[in-house]
């Protein structure tokens, strides 16, 4: 199956070998992003909101990059190192998506990549 790579300049760049997105029959693939910030490649980690600000700016960057828009997502992956904090990230989150929000789950875990609290992934279409 032929699939296109999608990279924005205004997302932060890979941390591994991976892409930031892949699309294959109208489908984006975006694979989890972090409170990286794309111009300083530091890490914004504020407040838990203003890190899933951060979060919720590299999806739309790359959302963009593939000609889509929030209305395009599918599905959301939200991963989150203290559940406790599920009510804040929500909040933030829910504000991204004025109508019709995607499914999604969220998921507590041990770790994520460079300690952050919040990391987000989604699957969007055409």
């Amino acid at each position: 199956m032929a699939h296109t790579i999608i990279n924005s300049q205004n997302a932060p760049a890979p941390i591994g070998p991976y892409s930031q997105a892949t699309m294959a029959n109208g489908i984006l693939y975006a694979s989890g992003q972090i409170a990286l910030d794309p111009e300083s490649g530091e890490l914004v980690n504020g407040s838990i909101e203003e890190e899933t600000h951060q979060v919720m700016k590299n999806v739309k960057a790359i959302l963009e990059e593939a000609g889509l828009n929030f209305s395009n997502v599918l599905k959301c992956t939200i991963f989150v190192k203290d559940l406790n904090n599920f009510g804040r990230i929500n909040e933030t989150y829910g504000s991204y998506f004025s109508s019709n929000p995607p499914a999604r789950e969220t998921v507590e875990v041990s770790r994520l990549p460079k300690d952050v609290n919040v990391e987000i992934s989604c699957i969007a279409a055409k």
